[in-house]
């Protein structure tokens, strides 16, 4: 009896659980009844791409289908009340599945401004005004999942789109995935992708936004000009030094070594290569029009055991006399003001802001263009509590996707590839979290086009996980060590920096120009050797 008790009890509180849930999210679509008659399609004739209410292939619960390739759709609910932004918590949530991948498309959502701003339900278009805009992107290096607030300058009236900076990627399988953004009221920006924290953000952050809410205080003076008796080279030669007398920048930096002999058993009689014994003269050759035929040359085999065959001449030693091109020694410049920059001054632009000016929100509209087919939206959620959205979760998205895994998984094992699929896909999932890193946001174009083409021909996947690894590492030790001269660069400036004075571009210049004649005389000496001492060198060379 107790336990009959227990489960009443136990079933209850999951119904009133779930009356709860749902009474307390301010939308909620499912799909599970069609789309007609609620969302509107756009009648503008660029968006020709079909609309389907179609079920998730696998399961029986319904979403909004994107059902033809290479096409533009455009469809908008209008909600009974425009959502505010500015107090409290806001969360908008969305499944999406790519059914049959995304190469190059969108599957974002536009949350749009009431229609006051100038739009309509059947002229929706990529011009409708929205708040945010929150999503999947995919196409060529831009691989993320989108993030864009639509904010109006408080000074200029102007609407401005400010992006998250770096905004995680988008999963790379055909698997149901859920997008939630938590807008919290104090400006902090949460992404999740399967419940799972991606991204934590501030709106007033000039580290997050791109470009930032909140305008610098001071800007440079457009108006102020560099003085022109304005001198910026930190060092220069050293007038009053002279070049010693015993400096001979014409002696060559290698000469013949005389103390080199002859090693013993050298074949100086032996050619290195001789003719082919075994080929023979093809039976279509014709002497008149082919010319003399000869047999190809392949290595004297008697060379093998010997130290060297063909003619031996003396090798080259580096030339102790050679001290290259004489240049004057730096010193400090006593006319040295450091690197001129413009006076700063105060942004007329600027303005001060506590929390975004958001703009309420009065439909949902899906704007996109898109390769694939098979995009399917389902479960398009707000609501002004996180459990809300997690529970929604749970019970929607969450027994799909362990299906599909599953189902997933069993296919990869039927075809024979589990093991070598299931670490592709780690790497894969590494290398997409690796290009987000934020200082690799300067390479990440280049790693994201490397990372798809490894993830399209499955036949380059190592070369090109190798070529990942090999650009990604190259920049690290660039970062960490940096260039020769870029660590000469670095070092003045912390020089001078102690002494409160800023580096020098044109010494460094002086510099780079003194070491590139060095490499020219060196070049020029190896010329003058090589002319002294002409010979071919062979495979035996000591």
């Amino acid at each position: 009896m107790r336990s009959s008790q227990f489960c009443c009890f136990l079933l209850i509180g999951c119904l009133i659980s779930q009356i709860y849930a749902s009474s307390d999210a301010i939308f909620h679509e499912s799909f599970d009844e069609s789309f007609e008659g609620s969302w509107i399609v756009s009648e503008k004739e660029e968006y020709s791409g079909t609309w389907k209410h179609s079920k998730s292939e696998g399961h029986d619960d319904y979403g909004l289908l994107v059902s033809e390739q290479a096409r533009k759709y455009a469809i908008v609910k209008e909600l009974g009340k425009p959502v505010e932004l500015k107090d409290g918590t806001v969360v908008l949530q969305y499944e999406v599945r790519l059914q049959n991948g995304l190469e190059c498309g969108g599957a974002y959502l536009k949350y749009l401004r009431p229609q006051e701003a100038g739009w309509t339900a059947k002229g929706f278009d990529n011009e409708s005004p929205y708040s945010i805009m929150f999503g999947p992107d995919k196409c060529g290096a831009t691989n993320k999942v989108h993030f864009i607030l639509k904010h109006k300058n408080p000074k200029s009236g102007e609407y401005i789109e400010h992006h998250l900076k770096f905004p995680p990627s988008v999963p790379s399988d055909k698997l149901t995935h859920v997008y939630t953004a938590i807008l919290k009221p104090d400006n902090e920006l949460i992404i999740l992708v399967d419940g799972e924290e991606k991204k934590k953000a501030n709106f007033l952050s000039s580290e997050d936004f791109e470009p930032a809410l909140i305008p610098e205080k001071t800007i440079p003076d457009p108006d102020d000009k560099k003085p022109e008796d304005w001198d910026e080279r930190a060092k220069i030669p050293d007038p009053e030094a002279k070049k010693p007398d015993d400096w001979d920048e014409e002696a060559p930096m290698e000469i013949l070594d005389e103390e080199a002999e002859k090693p013993e058993g050298w074949l100086e009689d032996e050619p290195e290569e001789v003719d082919d014994p075994e080929a023979v003269k093809p039976e279509d050759w014709d002497d008149e029009e082919d010319g003399e035929w000869e047999a190809p040359k392949i290595d004297n085999p008697k060379c093998e055991s010997a130290p060297g065959c063909g003619e031996w001449r003396r090798p080259l030693k580096r030339n102790p006399a050679y001290k290259g091109k004489w240049h004057a020694p730096l010193i400090d410049n006593p006319a040295y003001k450091g690197i001129w920059k413009p006076r700063e001054i105060p942004n007329p632009d600027y303005f001060e802001l506590e929390k975004p000016d958001f703009e309420p929100i009065a439909a949902i509209g899906i704007e996109i263009w898109t390769m694939q087919d098979g995009i399917l939206f389902d479960n398009i959620l707000i609501a002004s509590d996180e459990k809300i959205a997690a529970e929604i979760r749970d019970t929607t998205w969450k027994p799909k996707f362990k299906v599909e895994e599953e189902k997933q998984k069993a296919e990869e094992q039927t075809a024979g590839f589990d093991g070598l699929k299931g670490i592709q896909k780690t790497v894969f999932d590494v290398l997409y979290k690796i290009a987000d890193v934020p200082f690799l946001a300067g390479h990440k174009d280049k790693i994201m086009e490397l990372i798809e083409k490894a993830e399209t021909q499955p036949n380059i996947t190592i070369g090109v996980i190798v070529s990942i690894v090999v650009v990604i590492f190259s920049i690290l030790l660039k970062l960490l060590f940096g260039g020769k001269k870029a660590t000469k660069k670095v070092n003045v400036v912390a020089e001078k920096k102690e002494e409160g004075e800023a580096s020098n571009t044109a010494a460094e210049g002086e510099a780079e120009e003194k070491e590139e004649e060095e490499e020219e005389e060196e070049e020029k000496s190896e010329d003058a050797a090589a002319a002294a001492a002409p010979r071919r060198k062979t495979r035996r060379d000591t």
